[in-house]
C-alpha cells in the first residue's frame, strides 16, 4: 500500500499531532484508503463530526 493511508501508518507512534490523525484513522475501521485527494479525507473526517483540531492536522499533514 502507498499514499496518504500507507503515510498515516508509518507515524501511528509519532508524539504530538502528527502521531494523533494517524491513531484517529488506524482506530477507524472506514477510514479511506484513496483517491489520495485532502477532500476525501476532510469529508469522511467531517461526516464523522470530527473536531476542528482534526481537521487542522488532517491539512498539516
Amino acid at each position: 500500500m502507498d499514499g496518504f493511508t500507507a503515510w498515516l501508518q508509518r507515524h501511528v507512534a509519532a508524539q504530538g499531532a502528527i502521531g494523533e490523525l494517524p491513531r484517529l484513522a488506524a482506530a477507524d475501521p472506514d477510514w479511506p484508503v484513496g483517491p489520495d485527494r485532502l477532500q476525501t479525507f476532510t469529508d469522511h473526517l467531517e461526516e464523522g463530526g470530527a473536531t476542528e483540531m482534526a481537521l487542522q492536522n488532517l491539512t498539516d499533514a
